[in-house]
């Protein structure tokens, strides 16, 4: 008899894992209860992958150290209840032995489940599965009241089920999320198509996510990075069960130096579903390159263990600690640089336009292009089913990302690059995430954010304001 039994899962590791999440509950409850009432409520952790200051307090946090597991997995429901400080990379590593992966793993391995279903999270499935909190069923919350709320698409908390993306834990905290997962195979097979004008890859892009396939074949994974104005590439993926050799990108390989090349035909690439799903993860896209860990002199004796997001991200805090680049740039006689590390979104017929524009206003490259549509198709677009960030339902828009630092201008205005980007993108109809230094004023950010809906959730679930508020905590500095 299988070990699984009936249900497909393992009942004494599927009550043990509950057992086990309940205490984790408590102990979150207990430190709540703990939280003077003149406090802010917030998580009491050391890491994060938030590039906008946090707000410094003396008070104790929250004790989320029993919320790190995936609770269960039910392969035949195709579902997982998962605790909401649980790593992707945790997640998946539970849900790859069944054939089964989250609809939207995000790019880095240590992005929580919880942070990506409230601070929104992408991926190269977003064309066709649209975002993380998209396939979450039900979802347990630590409101700022200090109650354990389940919230459910339709049920007595719908108002808080459909506000919780985007607001970035000022409605309250996951400590569970049940969710969709879906079948994968163990290889993807990539073809690299380039374009030597941006509006042939808008066009392109346009058509595959329309077909679902591109010269005969079937598109599943669909992103794109922009080197140039005229080199700019479509990265597209099938799943195969075909054995064969693979890529490996942990090594001296870096993954997305794979994609360039000169041919007028695909270039073609095969990796596990594993690699494929962390394949940007090791360089941190290629901003390892800041660190050196690029160059092959340094690379060849760069420990494979710290060749990933998180290490990279620790030493960048140590530099925000510090100033160490700014402190390297007076050395050098060199103005501070201004941090430009954000993701857009635009509509896909307008994204030509904003890349062009970027590429002229601001010395950043490579960047990333990552195409998106809600799942569902169907709704009013006058609805906007996710308020706190109202993409419009039947629409395809494209994510752009950037991620460096660019010289700034002696007695500038603070935020200058960034403050052109936010203009840029109101101005073509798109939204920016809110995960790394934002500048709009009140009222400009309520209308992108939440309008009249924010205010009356907050002030069900969070009538204390225990929490900060989005605007607090999104854009005004500590």
């Amino acid at each position: 008899m299988s070990l699984l039994g009936k249900a497909g899962r393992a009942p004494a590791a599927h009550e043990s894992g509950f057992a086990a999440h309940r205490a984790g509950v408590d102990r979150l409850l207990a430190s709540y209860r703990a939280i003077p009432r003149d406090a802010n409520v917030r998580l009491a952790k050391k890491t994060s992958n938030l590039f906008r200051a946090r707000a410094k307090t003396n008070a104790p946090g929250l004790d989320v150290s029993g919320l790190t597991r995936v609770i269960a997995v039910d392969p035949q429901a195709r579902t997982a209840d998962v605790a909401g400080m649980t790593t992707y990379e945790d997640l998946v590593a539970a849900t790859l032995p069944y054939g089964l992966a989250p609809l939207v793993v995000p790019q880095l391995k240590t992005i929580t489940l919880g942070g990506a279903v409230t601070g929104l999270g992408i991926e190269s499935t977003s064309f066709r599965s649209g975002l993380p909190h998209e396939s979450v069923l039900e979802i347990d919350v630590l409101t700022g009241a200090g109650e354990i709320i389940t919230a459910t698409p339709d049920g007595e908390h719908a108002d808080l089920f459909r506000s919780f993306p985007n607001s970035y834990g000022t409605l309250g905290y996951s400590t569970r999320l049940k969710i969709e997962l879906e079948p994968v195979l163990p290889y993807v097979a990539l073809r690299h198509v380039r374009f030597h004008d941006l509006r042939e890859l808008e066009a392109a892009m346009a058509q595959i996510i329309a077909d679902r396939a591109y010269d005969g074949e079937p598109v599943e994974y669909l992103d794109g990075v922009v080197f140039t104005a005229t080199e700019s590439y479509l990265v597209l993926g099938r799943q195969t069960d075909e054995p064969g050799p693979v890529s490996d990108y942990t090594g001296m390989d870096i993954y997305y130096r794979s994609i360039q090349h000169n041919s007028a035909q695909p270039k073609r690439d095969r990796l596990t579903i594993h690699d494929y799903l962390w394949r940007w993860d090791t360089d941190w896209f290629w901003c390892s390159r800041a660190f050196g860990a690029q160059d092959p002199r340094i690379r060849r004796f760069w420990p494979r263990k710290y060749r990933r997001s998180s290490f990279y991200w620790k030493l960048i805090a140590l530099d925000h600690k510090y100033d160490i680049a700014d402190r390297i740039e007076a050395r050098k006689g060199s103005p501070p640089r201004e941090r430009v590390v954000q993701d857009i979104e635009v509509p896909i017929e307008r994204t030509a336009e904003f890349v062009q524009w970027f590429l002229d206003e601001i010395p950043i490259e490579p960047i990333w292009l990552c195409p998106l549509r809600l799942r569902d198709d169907q709704a009013d677009p006058a609805s906007r089913p996710w308020p706190l960030y109202p993409l419009e339902p039947a629409r395809t828009y494209v994510n752009v990302g950037f991620w460096s630092a660019v010289p700034t201008v002696p007695g500038g205005v603070d935020g200058a690059a960034n403050r052109a980007i936010e203009r840029k993108v109101s101005e073509l109809d798109g939204h920016k995430s809110l995960y790394s230094d934002s500048y709009y004023d009140r009222d400009e950010f309520a209308q992108l954010y939440g309008g009249d809906v924010y205010p009356e959730v907050k002030k069900r679930y969070d009538p204390d304001h225990r929490l900060l508020d989005l605007y607090s905590k999104a854009v005004q500095r500590k």
